[in-house]
């Protein structure tokens, strides 16, 4: 199964508009990915639940679609 970069950025994008993504394919099998993303919407939440948002933007394919998912997330810098 898995998902393509590109697809990845699509739903990640979707779901956290106006952030910063950055999408590493960690092992060239659309299944295994590094994610960076920089969001105002992460501003006043815990590294948990900034990850948690990620996870709901992700929803089933998280463990379906996808497979493995690390993830660095930060809120920008004023």
């Amino acid at each position: 199964m898995g998902m393509t970069k590109d697809e990845l950025f699509e739903v990640l994008n979707n779901g956290l508009s106006e952030s910063v993504i950055e999408i590493q394919d960690l092992a060239g099998d659309n299944d295994h990915y590094a994610v960076k993303i920089i969001s105002n919407k992460f501003r006043g939440l815990s590294k948990i639940n900034q990850h948690k948002l990620v996870y709901d933007v992700l929803g089933k394919k998280m463990g379906y679609t996808l497979h493995a998912l690390s993830i660095k997330t930060e809120v920008p810098k004023e």
